[in-house]
């Protein structure tokens, strides 16, 4: 079975390079590094391009009071911005206050003003800032202690921490009016709190999102995607293409070899289907004749010799197949519209998400489109995403019928539902792995409508036992629609596809 950790992957810079003006050149997606306050032990930085991951070494006597000695890798950014990274502090360390985490700061002077997401290695986490130059540094603690993953955003004048213990939702620290104006040197940090000691610490799933911007009209603007992948047990993610033209809903084919994803948004070519190499990274489309403004809704046969597609070429969207290499394709749905989302193990029937009457229903079908659709639920308002469990004897699919958005399943004629998931969150798509053992699904907060799955969100990628119980976190995500729509397991059920969302920066 090909694993992605043997793939070349995209390699978005070598090490840190050359020293350019007494700081490295772009170090990979960021525009360079440096000491800042000229601490005693020069700092450096590294970047692995095929892990992904940066490496720090600082001394420095603090970042507190009224000025600060640390090294830095910035990038300079205008505007609103999300910077996520997983950290880690390297050994047990001298100082119980040496720090690392994220950092915003309108220049590299020693008394600039500032905000932080700084983890301690006494595992305190605290939103700090310095509002004016040369000002007293202000504190504003996390309930949370030890956490290892920290993101900062910024939404104008607002600055938000969201800090987590892996595997755990964020908890949201935050100082408005803070004017630092509207570009900033956006990056990683760290401390050792000791001008003597020089500190390491490691930071990787390292992320630089620029939002859409506020008022954006869904379904007309649009902003681009990232194709990544996930190793589920480390939560290690791994970005493999980036594209300021949006994309959507990998499938992971069944030789393990590539992805099919669709594209999407305003430009020539929305709705075609792509297949993406893993070992060239490139990318061809996939023909499907007249078919060829495909959704999201997209599924391979279980066997992978067959595509299920769901295209609006005609208007509604309706459910087609097509041989996975392309060709001319069959139409199986004669009702609309039909998005389809799960094929049976035996390859003899497909189940979709069916609006009829303005109720949207789950519904079943013939593979080969002979025979009636049947109505698989009947409850008042939303049911969506089913899929067949790997032994065909479940179909999971996610319903609105609790009052928000929740995990459930059925048999496959749709006798015993069981509801799965009853949390805070709006849980959509489960997705179910090759073992059958587990279900991975994407989480919307309780502020998004239950019925919708919108894009540009701050959503969540969790993973549960198959029979339901506590479900944990395996990567915060900037997306939502698109992200992971259709199923996008590895074979071998290590690793998950999705889509990420930023725009250009």
């Amino acid at each position: 079975m090909l694993r992605l950790t043997l793939i070349v992957l995209l390699s978005i810079a070598s090490l840190s390079g050359p020293q350019v003006g007494g700081q490295a050149a772009k170090l990979g997606e960021f525009d360079g590094h440096a000491d800042v306050g000229s601490p005693k032990i020069a700092g450096s930085a590294a970047f692995n391009p095929v892990l992904q991951e940066y490496s720090i070494a600082a001394a420095g006597t603090n970042m507190w009071g009224q000025r600060d000695e640390f090294h830095f890798i910035w990038k300079r950014m205008t505007g609103d911005f999300i910077l996520q990274a997983r950290v880690q502090l390297v050994g047990k360390g001298v100082e119980a206050h040496r720090k690392v985490g994220l950092l915003a700061r309108p220049g590299q002077d020693a008394d600039a003003p500032y905000v932080d997401a700084i983890v301690h290695g006494d595992g305190l986490t605290s939103l700090q800032f310095r509002r004016t130059r040369g000002a007293a540094t202000e504190e504003r603690p996390s309930t949370i202690k030890g956490a290892d993953v920290v993101q900062l955003e910024r939404r104008g004048n607002t600055f938000i921490m969201s800090a987590a213990k892996f595997g755990e939702p964020f908890t949201d620290t935050e100082i408005a009016d803070l004017n630092l104006g509207d570009e900033l040197l956006v990056g990683l940090v760290l401390c050792s709190h000791n001008p003597d000691v020089t500190e390491r610490a490691v930071l990787s799933n390292v992320r630089i999102i620029k939002p859409a911007k506020e008022g954006f009209v869904p379904y007309r603007d649009y902003i681009g995607s990232v194709l990544e992948v996930l190793d589920v047990d480390s939560g290690r993610r791994q970005m493999l293409h980036r594209s300021e033209q949006p994309f959507e809903a990998p499938n992971w084919t069944r030789d393990g070899a590539a992805l099919i994803y669709n594209t999407s948004g305003r430009a020539e070519g929305r709705g075609r289907l792509v297949r993406f190499d893993l070992a060239t990274r490139e990318g061809t489309a996939i023909e499907t004749g007249s078919a060829n403004r495909n959704n999201n809704d997209h599924v391979l046969s279980f066997d992978g010799t067959m595509l299920g597609i769901s295209d609006q070429s005609a208007g509604q969207s309706a459910v087609f197949t097509v041989p996975v290499g392309g060709g001319t394709p069959k139409r199986i749905t004669p009702l609309t519209p039909s998005y389809l989302h799960g094929w049976s193990p035996d390859g003899k029937t497909l189940v979709y998400t069916g609006g009829r009457a303005n109720e949207y229903d789950i519904y079943s079908i013939a593979a080969d489109g002979s025979g009636a659709e049947a109505k698989l639920t009947e409850f008042k308002g939303l049911d969506d995403g089913p899929e067949y469990a790997p032994d065909g004897k479940s179909i999971y699919f996610n319903s609105v019928r609790s009052g928000t958005m929740q995990i459930w399943r059925m048999k496959p004629d749709g006798t015993e539902p069981e509801q799965l998931t009853n949390d805070g969150w709006n849980n959509w798509f489960p997705h179910l792995s090759p073992d059958g053992q587990s279900i991975a699904f994407i989480s919307f907060p309780k502020e998004v409508d239950p019925s919708d799955h919108p894009y540009y969100k701050r959503v969540l990628l969790r993973l549960m036992p198959v029979d339901g119980g506590t479900a944990r976190v395996i990567a915060y995500v900037y997306g939502g629609q698109g992200t992971i729509n259709v199923p996008s397991w590895s074979p071998d059920g290590k690793m998950v596809a999705f889509v990420s969302n930023t725009g250009p920066y």
